[in-house]
């Protein structure tokens, strides 16, 4: 499935407190990243969620700040990592993507979190564009409705 014709993200029927999300960007790509920080927050009222944002240099340290956050006086309910690469002339993109991505997922499993990634890894910023308009199929509402998932199940299971 494309992202053109993917269904438009939906908040899932959350029980409890409204949850506490940290969002942590990488905008590099101000107008990429900042588009789907707007869908983001937009899904994330329609749960009353209390969003906190935090912005870093780029995508490599997306994961650094996760870890970061999981040592924060502060208790987060789920998490949201935005940022865009694109590919250039370099075997850099291939680096950054991966590590960014292994380590995202390496925090997230260590610590148990509910983590939504939007991380795009794109070849032109055209794609990066159609990824984080306002309208359609957003990246960053994506991730907002797979952190909110996560939190229903860690709620549902007793672990939150």
């Amino acid at each position: 499935m494309s992202t053109a014709d993917a269904p438009l993200p939906e908040a899932p029927v959350l029980d409890g407190p409204p949850p506490r999300i940290l969002m942590i960007r990488a905008p590099y790509y101000r107008a990429i990243v900042d588009g789907m920080t707007v869908s983001a927050q937009a899904l994330f009222a329609t749960v009353g969620a209390h969003v906190e944002t935090v912005d870093v240099a780029g995508a490599f340290e997306l994961p650094q700040a996760l870890g970061i956050a999981m040592h924060s006086r502060t208790r987060f309910d789920g998490f949201v990592v935005l940022g865009c690469v694109v590919r250039g002339e370099t075997d850099h993109y291939d680096y950054i993507c991966d590590s960014a991505m292994h380590g995202l997922m390496s925090v997230a499993l260590e610590h148990g979190i509910c983590l939504g990634t939007a991380l795009l890894t794109v070849d032109t910023i055209a794609q990066a564009e159609a990824r984080s308009a306002e309208t359609g199929a957003n990246k960053g509402a994506e991730a907002a409705v797979a952190c909110l998932k996560q939190i229903v199940l860690a709620r549902r299971l007793g672990a939150a």
